[in-house]
């Protein structure tokens, strides 16, 4: 039974199945968009945390820690309630669309890239405060300077926000809805394949995601190693 499942599995990936690489690659538009959106906001003002040291700081610090262990269902409520027909952003009209459910990955993974962000350019700062402090430099050019000095620790960042967007479930259920060839994902397709009893398709798109986790996870070592 379970050699049956696996070969089907199997010769739906090498056949090229149209409906596992539609919802490969609708899975992999939304995650990278939502990771673009967020690193372009997170890792300038987690780096920029450093820098401002005050009671602000602090709050901000602990509430992207916090909200790093969000329960995305939660999160999914909350955009739904906001999005819906009768939420305060109903005209917006996103609801049960792609645009729903990148705004959800972008803030669920972005607390988890400005806390990590946070931690590396603090700890790149402790290691060079003596020598950017004998140079002079404005904070804007410390800034930049650490960012740069930081870049394989930030890409490694980036890649475990990624790996967190690209396994959420329900959030991108409660906004997305699952709708066939339209907000069908990965992770909402093995969910719904596996209910209704068609475990090959489940099975192929579970290969999918563990093959760009084992992928992510040999990035990141191989980035840790460099910086």
């Amino acid at each position: 039974m379970l050699i049956n499942i696996l070969e089907t599995a199997f010769n739906l990936i090498v056949t090229l199945n149209s409906d596992l690489f539609e919802i490969i690659n609708l899975s992999l538009k939304v995650t990278l968009s939502a990771l673009i959106i967020s690193v372009i906001f997170s890792i300038p003002f987690g780096a920029f945390l450093v820098f401002y040291k005050n009671k602000t700081q602090g709050l901000i610090v602990l509430i992207s820690n916090t909200l790093m262990g969000m329960p995305p269902v939660v999160l999914g409520l909350l955009i739904y309630t906001l999005v819906s027909k009768k939420g305060i952003f109903g005209f917006l009209d996103i609801l049960y669309t792609p645009t729903a459910m990148i705004l959800a990955q972008t803030l669920l993974i972005t607390p988890i890239v400005i806390s990590l962000t946070y931690e590396e350019i603090y700890k790149k700062n402790k290691e060079y405060a003596l020598l950017l402090s004998s140079l002079n430099l404005t904070k804007f050019s410390k800034l930049k300077t650490l960012i740069y000095e930081s870049r394989y620790a930030l890409i490694t960042v980036a890649l475990t926000g990624f790996g967190r967007a690209s396994a959420e479930v329900g959030a991108v259920m409660i906004v997305g809805g699952n709708i066939n060839h339209f907000t069908r994902v990965m992770t909402t397709a093995i969910a719904f394949e596996t209910s209704k009893g068609s475990i090959e398709l489940a099975v192929a798109l579970g290969l999918i995601l563990l093959l760009i986790s084992f992928i992510i996870t040999i990035l990141i070592k191989s980035l840790r190693k460099i910086s």
